[in-house]
C-alpha cells in the first residue's frame, strides 16, 4: 500500500527541498501554522490599525484595503514557508545551499590539490556525492592522471566506512567512473526511504513493525555508463526476527523478513517437514522460522524454512527456473591443524568413489524427489570441494550434493532449468 501525497506534499519536495526528510510531524506543523493565519487571530494581528495616522488615511481606504488583503496574502505565504524551514527537522541551511548552489558545500584538506579542478569539475563531484550518496565527504586528495586523460578525486580512505573515489574527464570535467560507499543509523537515512518500510514488509506476508536498525549505501559508475547506480541497504530487527531491504536509486528491488506460517501454503510447509525426515532420518524437529526474500531485480522469490538449530529447506522460484535444497547447517567438521592434515582431507574428498555417493545420496533423493539417480551422470567440481553433481544429459535437471570426508551427505539441491 502507498501513501498518497497531498499536491502542496509534492511541491515541497521538490527542489530545492527534495534531499530534506519531510515527516508527518513536519507536516502537521505546517499546516497548523496556515491555520492560525488563516483564522481571526492572524489576520486581526496583520489588520491593526495604526492610531497615530489613522486621520490621514481615510480618504484613500478603499485603496488601503486593497492593499491590505495584498498584504495578508504575501504574509501568510512568506510565514506558510517559514514554517515549513524553521520545521524542516533542523536542516534549513546546508540542503538549501547545497541544493541552489552545490559547489559551495564542498569539503577539503589543505593538501587536496583543488586547483586541478575546473568549476565543471566540483560541480559534478559535489552533486554526484549530494545525489546518489547523499553526503558531501571531506575530499582529501585530487590528482592529475594525464596519462588516462582524468583527474581523479579521493575523499576519505579506502578502508572506511565512509570512502568515494570519482574519476572525471580532464577535458569535459564529465563523469567517467565512480566508487563511493556510506554507512549510517536509520535515522539517517532519506525520509523516502523510511515512510516505505511498513508497507513493503507487509507486501511480503512480513512484520510491518520491524524496526530499521542501520543502512549502508554502495555507489558505483563504470566507463561507458550513463550515471552512477545507487545502492541502499537497510536492516531491520525486533526481539523475534529480522529484515532487509535494497533500494536501486528510490526504488525498493529486494525485501525480506521472517512471515508467519499462516502466509505461506501449508502444502509446501508439509513438504518441508518430510523432506527434513526424508534427509536425516528422523522426526522433523519443530518449526522455527519462515524467512522470505523477493529480489525483484534478479526476479527471485525465496522461502527459507528453518527446523530446530540445524536443518533448512530452501525453495526459489524464477525467471531462471526452480531451486530446492535441503541441508544441515550445523554438522560437526573434521578439526584440521597441520597443512599435512588438510592436504590429505582434501585428497579424501576428491577421490570419494561414485558407487558410495551414489549409495549414499540415492535413497534421499527417491524420498524426497521420487527420482531415480541411476539415470542421471555423476561430474565432479574439483573448484568446489567436497561437491559434486548429477546431471541427467540432453535435460537441464541437476541434482547437486554436499558431503564430507566420510560421505555423510549434508546438502542435497535440485535446480531445473
Amino acid at each position: 500500500m502507498k501513501h498518497i501525497d497531498d499536491e502542496w506534499e509534492k511541491v515541497v519536495r521538490q527542489e530545492p527541498f527534495a534531499a530534506s526528510p519531510f515527516t508527518e510531524e513536519h507536516k502537521q506543523n505546517v499546516l497548523r501554522q496556515v491555520a492560525w493565519l488563516k483564522s481571526g487571530s492572524g489576520q486581526k494581528m496583520s489588520d491593526a490599525p495604526d492610531k497615530s495616522s489613522e486621520q490621514h488615511v481615510r480618504s484613500n481606504q478603499s485603496r488601503r484595503r486593497l492593499r491590505s488583503r495584498k498584504a495578508i496574502m504575501a504574509c501568510t505565504t512568506v510565514v506558510a514557508l517559514a514554517a515549513v524551514l524553521v520545521l524542516w527537522n533542523g536542516q534549513i541551511v546546508e540542503p538549501v545551499i547545497e541544493k541552489v548552489y552545490p559547489t559551495a558545500a564542498l569539503r577539503f584538506t589543505d593538501d587536496a590539490g583543488m586547483n586541478l579542478l575546473t568549476d565543471k569539475m566540483k560541480k559534478n563531484v559535489a552533486v554526484t556525492m549530494r545525489d546518489y550518496l547523499g553526503k558531501q565527504l571531506l575530499i582529501s586528495k585530487v590528482q592529475d592522471l594525464p596519462v588516462s586523460g582524468r583527474v581523479s578525486v579521493e575523499a576519505g580512505k579506502e578502508g572506511d566506512a565512509e570512502y568515494a573515489l570519482i574519476w572525471l574527464d580532464a577535458a569535459t570535467g564529465n563523469l567517467r567512473e565512480v566508487q563511493m560507499r556510506r554507512e549510517m543509523s536509520a535515522n539517517e537515512l532519506e525520509h523516502r526511504y523510511l515512510r516505505q518500510v511498513p508497507s513493503l514488509l507487509q507486501g511480503i506476508g512480513g512484520d510491518p513493525a520491524l524496526k530499521p536498525l542501520s543502512a549502508k549505501r554502495y555507489v558505483g559508475m563504470k566507463q561507458g555508463e550513463l550515471e552512477p547506480k545507487s545502492y541502499t541497504n537497510l536492516s531491520l530487527e525486533n526481539e523475534e526476527s529480522y529484515g532487509e531491504i535494497i533500494w536501486l536509486q528510490d526504488a525498493a528491488i529486494s525485501v525480506s523478513g521472517d512471515v508467519q506460517p499462516d502466509q505461506v501454503s501449508q502444502t509446501a510447509l508439509t513438504y518441508a517437514e518430510d523432506s527434513i525426515e526424508a534427509f536425516s532420518g528422523k522426526t522433523a524437529p519443530d518449526l522455527t522460522s519462515i524467512h522470505r526474500t523477493k529480489d525483484d531485480e534478479n526476479g527471485k522469490d525465496t522461502f527459507t524454512f528453518n527446523f530446530g538449530d540445524r536443518y533448512i529447506v530452501q525453495t526459489t522460484e524464477g525467471k531462471s527456473g526452480l531451486s530446492y535444497s535441503v541441508m544441515n547447517a550445523k554438522y560437526n567438521r573434521k578439526e584440521l591443524n597441520t597443512m599435512e592434515e588438510m592436504e590429505a582431507y582434501h585428497k579424501e574428498l576428491l577421490e570419494m568413489k561414485e558407487s558410495i555417493l551414489r549409495e549414499k545420496a540415492a535413497p534421499i533423493i527417491k524420498k524426497i524427489f521420487k527420482v531415480d539417480l541411476q539415470a542421471y551422470k555423476l561430474r565432479r567440481m574439483p573448484e568446489t570441494l567436497g561437491i559434486v553433481s548429477f546431471e541427467l544429459e540432453s535435460t537441464t535437471d541437476v541434482f547437486q550434493i554436499e558431503y564430507n570426508e566420510d560421505a555423510r551427505i549434508t546438502m542435497i539441491k535440485r535446480d531445473t532449468l
